[in-house]
């Protein structure tokens, strides 16, 4: 048997670059028009960030946790499972972060004011609308087929980095428990496509630094 250090992250890759994109065109085509409705959740959620009005934390929270379980059931639980026995505990991941926004943001009402000021807003806020305009644009941009791109609200990668964004704005001191799944998602998937040699590999990571370092910096 060999030994444990010879191995590479590749020889731990379950299935290959074309059936993981593949996964989503499949995906993307079952659940079409979705994604139209997301985009259009998503536009709402920049909206209300930049209102003032109490309630739009509450609001912000709902969507974003049905968007998290949502995932965890239709994409991680019933597609990406079937090519990677470990989507099954990501599952899992994915419905505890979307039930940590329910209660921390629409029962406890702890995403009601910004954690700094308006700096903060202003790089949420960026980092949101990349994940719902910039980052559906990287695939096709690379060469991957627009059937395959992952959308906000749908898709695990924009849904992460929407939620950073989001949490910068409203968290206050819940950020770090609401972040750090996303967080750790970010580093997954970074991993994932760095193993199959995504040029996009290290988006999501980059963000979730950018993120934890604004957030540091913020609290000095």
């Amino acid at each position: 048997m060999s030994e444990w250090w010879t191995y590479r992250l590749s020889d731990f890759l379950l299935f290959s670059p074309r059936t993981y994109y593949r996964l989503f065109e499949l995906y993307n085509a079952d659940i079409w028009p979705a994604q139209i409705a997301t985009l259009a959740l998503g536009v709402a959620i920049l909206v209300l960030l930049r209102r003032g009005e109490v309630w739009r934390g509450q609001v912000v929270a709902a969507v974003l946790g049905v968007c998290w379980l949502w995932i965890a059931w239709a994409f991680h639980g019933d597609r990406y499972a079937a090519i990677n026995w470990a989507a099954t505990y990501v599952a899992v991941g994915f419905a505890v972060e979307g039930l940590l926004l329910v209660w921390a943001g629409l029962v406890r009402d702890r995403m009601r004011s910004p954690t700094g000021g308006q700096g903060m807003d202003r790089v949420g806020l960026a980092i949101v609308l990349f994940a719902l305009v910039g980052q559906p644009l990287i695939g096709p941009v690379v060469g991957r087929a627009w059937s395959q791109v992952e959308i906000f609200g749908v898709a695990p990668d924009p849904t992460a980095v929407a939620t950073l964004g989001v949490l910068l704005c409203t968290a206050g001191r819940a950020f770090w428990l609401l972040a750090a799944l996303p967080i750790a998602w970010c580093v997954v998937t970074g991993a994932t496509l760095w193993t199959m040699g995504s040029v996009d590999a290290l988006v999501a990571p980059l963000v979730a630094v950018v993120c934890v370092i604004w957030r540091i910096w913020r609290q000095r």
